[in-house]
């Protein structure tokens, strides 16, 4: 009963409100016809002051008998006089009156005493034009009723279309209305077990979950409830999905909104929408509010440009207060999730509103191997598939891409035509989704091609003779659809959380090979080695800057990350001489690596022919043919991650970072490359 007396008052509120704001609109419009109205009737007699003049009556007998007038208009009060053409009047004070204008005189009598006569002897023409009688009602209705209703539909329409787009004015359409989605119990569909990968992250949320179902043995010993719990992540590692899963676990309402949906073009109207969202999920706590992106609501605030007044600012403060003001023993729970934590302001994330910072972080291999196995519970697999082979090939990859990749090989078993999804298909489909698919229709000339192989394979033997180095997995070089007319993919054996400095340097080493295979056997350099020397440069740079790990500046920090989730890059703190300096060392080191690199491809030239070769003929191989051919063994038998080798020595090709211009370049013949074919 005191529910239906609360939802009864409620509903007379919102008609009230609705009711003010209908007669504040309608008070608005009758003001803005009377305004319209006025300025009319004000603009109208001003344009005739400006055309006409009056003058006396007995001026007007004698203009008549000098035969200056050449129309009288007779009109309810007043004389309307038209001069001759050619003549211009003026006035007691001096004033000319040349064209364009009227003169007028007050009405003597009824017409004056023989005035018709007097105008027939002179030729003036003279008139009374017939102007009908308006009823009085409609008279009203046309100048205040009319535009009134028209304004009134106007400003209805307007709000209508606000209310649609979230906006509004005041308390007419919603303004302030928040546009969170609301999922009852169990609606979201997601638990717990739809999320792998992330068992740390559960645990910290668990027991967020158990005090929503049993608050009682907790508030027994004195404790409450964290408001707020921020989830911290790369883009893809399932953050909105966690959230969701807690929503799933605990059988509660849940309220899901982005940042972006509080922010609007009226100032307040973000404030409203957050005060909105709270008291809708106070009446039917306990409850979950999930806001997704709020680094769009959340950032820093400063003083620059005076602060505080803007839309973002406002909102932000609203939510702050929100955060402190509701109940914490009604069981609302704040969750947020944000790939920018660095941008957040200090007060959003101290103990009290956001209590907990829980890091979702890309999986490791027991990770991306359960996150395997909970997208491929509806995919019928074939016989050959080992899970654990493609946790092994997809390092680095976050929740997002392995369910991308298991997509990906179920629409590929199906263009092949066949009823289950294989080893070689999740391969492939890994390998689309890092770099795109093969660009069958690129035309490659012989040289390029030439090009490319020794190019590739320079990165692959290099690789394969550094102890630190990660193995080679596969080497293409068929053009694949993100850009790479070639490409190298290293896959490590066993995951590393940590890089030694020779562990860095090798990895240089590594990436200038490539350029160094150019130089080696064509003596020339193409463009091919533009992303190489990029993730090189940004090696050595890091090791100088960050990692304190160069002899000439030691333990010294010269960068600060940025975005670490996204991008993450970082910016230099220190004077202009330190980066000078820092920049000097960096290109010691890259010009040190790229010496020994060479050196160890031309102790290993005749390994690099055999294995360019190869690659030439076949267009992609597997590191475990190069081993092969380095070892003395028959590259034809090796297989790749599960994968059998076919009989025809082909393998299904991937992509990576190598990008190269298909654009022919002329190549004077080296000596070396005289001496190889001579050779054959």
């Amino acid at each position: 009963m005191d529910d239906n007396q609360k939802r009864d008052q409620n509903n007379n509120n919102k008609n009230k409100k609705n009711f003010n704001g209908l007669l504040i609109l309608l008070a608005w419009a009758t003001v803005l016809t009377i305004a319209f109205n006025y300025l009319s009737a004000y603009s109208s007699e001003a344009a005739a002051v400006a055309t006409t003049h009056e003058i006396k009556y007995s001026e007007f007998l004698e203009l008549v008998e000098d035969d200056k007038v050449a129309e009288v208009v007779f009109t309810e009060g007043r004389l309307e006089i038209t001069p001759v053409e050619g003549w211009a009047y003026t006035d007691e004070e001096g004033n000319t009156y040349d064209k364009d204008f009227t003169l007028f005189t007050m009405q003597l009598g009824i017409y004056g005493a023989g005035l018709t006569d007097k105008l027939d002897e002179h030729g003036v023409n003279y008139t009374s034009p017939y102007v009908p009688q308006r009823s009085a009602l409609l008279e009203f209705m046309l100048t205040y009723v009319l535009p009134l209703v028209l304004m009134v539909g106007l400003f209805m329409l307007f709000m209508n279309m606000l209310t649609k787009r979230g906006g509004g004015l005041g308390g007419i359409g919603s303004v302030g209305k928040s546009n969170a989605k609301v999922y009852m119990e169990k609606s979201t569909g997601v638990s717990f077990a739809d999320v792998a990968g992330q068992d740390e992250a559960k645990e910290s949320l668990v027991e967020i979950i158990d005090f929503l179902h049993n608050p009682g043995k907790y508030t027994a010993i004195g404790a409450k409830l964290p408001r707020g719990a921020l989830l911290v992540g790369s883009p893809g590692t399932g953050k909105t999905l966690l959230a969701k899963a807690v929503a799933g676990e605990a059988g509660v309402p849940f309220f899901s909104i982005s940042g972006s949906g509080f922010v609007e073009m009226f100032v307040g109207v973000g404030a409203s929408r957050v005060r909105d969202l709270f008291q809708e999920a106070a009446k039917v706590a306990p409850c979950i509010i999930f806001i997704d992106e709020i680094d769009a609501i959340g950032k820093t605030r400063d003083s620059r440009f005076g602060g505080g007044n803007d839309e973002r600012e406002q909102t932000l403060n609203q939510l702050l207060a929100e955060m402190d003001g509701f109940d914490p023993t009604k069981g609302i729970i704040v969750l947020a999730a944000t790939n920018r934590p660095e941008v957040l302001d200090k007060a959003l994330l101290r103990p009290g509103r956001f209590d907990r910072r829980i890091t979702v972080d890309r999986p490791n291999l027991a990770g991306r191997l359960a996150t395997l196995q909970v997208h491929t519970k509806k995919i019928r697999m074939a016989e050959d598939v080992d899970l654990n082979k493609i946790a092994q090939a997809t390092a680095g990859c976050v929740g997002a891409d392995l369910a991308n990749t298991v997509n990906e090989a179920a629409l590929r078993a199906v263009r092949h035509g066949r009823q289950a999804v294989n080893q070689e298909d999740l391969l492939a489909s890994f390998e689309v989704v890092i770099a795109g698919a093969e660009k069958k229709g690129t035309v490659i000339t012989e040289q390029e091609k030439k090009i490319i192989a020794y190019h590739e394979v320079g990165h692959a033997l290099t690789a394969a003779k550094q102890k630190s180095a990660q193995p080679v997995s596969k080497i293409t070089i068929v053009p694949h659809t993100q850009g790479a007319l070639g490409y190298t993919l290293h896959l490590p054996e066993e995951e590393k959380f940590l890089m030694s400095k020779e562990d860095i340097l090798t990895e240089i080493r590594t990436l200038v090979a490539g350029r160094c295979a150019e130089e080696l056997v064509f003596d020339t350099q193409t463009s091919g080695a533009a992303n190489d020397i990029e993730r090189a440069t940004e090696l050595a740079r890091n090791l100088v800057a960050r990692f304190g790990m160069s002899e000439k500046f030691g333990m010294m920090a010269l960068g600060a990350v940025q975005s670490q989730y996204l991008e993450g890059g970082y910016s230099m703190n220190c004077a202009q001489e330190t980066f000078a300096a820092a920049d000097r060392e960096v290109v010691s080191i890259l010009q040190r690596c790229h010496g020994e690199a060479m050196e160890l491809l031309r102790e290993n030239r005749e390994m690099l022919d055999k294995i360019a070769a190869f690659l030439f003929e076949k267009e992609t191989i597997t590191g475990a043919q190069m081993m092969a051919i380095l070892e003395g063994r028959d590259p034809e038998r090796e297989e790749y991650y599960g994968v059998p080798a076919p009989r025809d020595g082909g393998v299904e090709p991937p992509a990576k970072h190598i990008s190269i211009s298909s654009e022919p370049i002329p190549l004077p013949e080296s000596p070396s490359d005289a001496e190889g074919e001579a050779q054959e």
